[in-house]
């Protein structure tokens, strides 16, 4: 064996112009790396993929799951829900409840968020503050519902306070309401909590530049606050409008839609299609639905994070 024989380069780098070795490098790093990813696409697929699909096929069946054989009946399913009151009374509900509740949510969290970082607050208030601030957060939505079921029935705390004995989740003027308000003492935290990280993320050299030029506290909120945080805002809004409009446990263990269908939401709404009236086909269509718009949700989520990117 010759010299130039064990140094000349094999047929395939001729061709293709790659080395042999590092093409077979490249090869076995990609295996390891889809190797690493498998586990978790194999999870999306049984655990979120399949399920879809499903879900989206018995919503073109009828009878489905509890009929021993089954007939595809188009969109029959979809005209049946979108011509039914009670969707849309729900429909109506869950967007009362959703955009009040992050409404105040944002205003609830950023006033709370600005009042811990103020430097007009000593360091002891300011721990104590934000551990009563942060306390609803903690509470599981069980809990929370207990909680408030105590304090606003007849007999209640509430009540013995206003010396009155008003049916806050039974009243059907009222039951709305209450529950929107138990939501946003439930969740004003998260806002808090992101919101005072960035606040403490913002340089005090662009609040020092504003107040040399002249500008009050209302236009350094205005035009040096509000535009740094601006970013969190709206990934703060979207997540907990995708969540808020989903919410179920708390209505259903404070009102379970009541009284009559004052409170019922669309979660509400499809459980009680599937575990009330048995007709799991149309309460698959009904999760069809809320699945599309909390997608127009998602969507806007997404371009909005790779826009930050």
């Amino acid at each position: 064996m010759t010299m130039r024989s064990l140094t000349a380069p094999d047929t395939e780098t001729l061709v293709t112009g790659v080395p042999a070795a590092k093409k077979r490098r490249h090869l076995r790093r990609a295996a390891e790396s889809y190797g690493f990813l498998a586990p978790t696409l194999i999870l999306l697929f049984v655990l979120m993929i399949v399920p879809i699909v499903m879900v989206i096929s018995y919503s073109f069946q009828d009878r489905a799951i509890m009929g021993s054989s089954t007939d595809l009946v188009g969109f029959d399913n979809y005209v049946a829900i979108l011509t039914d009151p009670g969707f849309w009374k729900a429909t109506g509900n869950t967007l009362i409840f959703t955009v009040t509740s992050v409404a105040a949510h944002l205003v609830l969290g950023l006033t709370f968020a600005m009042l811990l970082n103020s430097p007009l607050i000593s360091a002891v208030p300011r721990a104590i503050f934000r551990a009563i601030y942060v306390l609803p957060w903690l509470f599981t939505a069980a809990v929370i519902a207990v909680l408030w079921r105590m304090l606003l029935a007849p007999n209640g705390i509430i009540n013995f306070l206003l010396d009155s004995n008003i049916e806050w989740l039974a009243s059907p003027q009222l039951a709305l309401g209450t529950v929107t308000f138990i939501n946003i003492w439930a969740g004003y935290p998260f806002f808090m909590v992101s919101l005072l990280a960035g606040l403490q993320g913002i340089p005090q050299d662009l609040n020092e530049a504003a107040r040399v030029d002249g500008a009050s506290s209302v236009q350094r909120f205005w035009n040096v606050t509000i535009p740094q945080l601006r970013p969190i805002i709206i990934s703060l809004l979207l997540l907990d409008l995708i969540w808020t409009s989903q919410q179920f446990a708390l209505i259903w263990m404070t009102t379970g839609g009541g009284p009559i269908d004052v409170t019922e939401v669309l979660s509400t709404y499809t459980y009680k299609l599937a575990f009330a009236n048995y007709d799991f086909a149309q309460a698959a269509t009904s999760a069809v639905l809320v699945l599309l718009m909390s997608m127009v949700l998602a969507v806007f989520y997404v371009r909005h994070q790779k826009a930050r990117d």
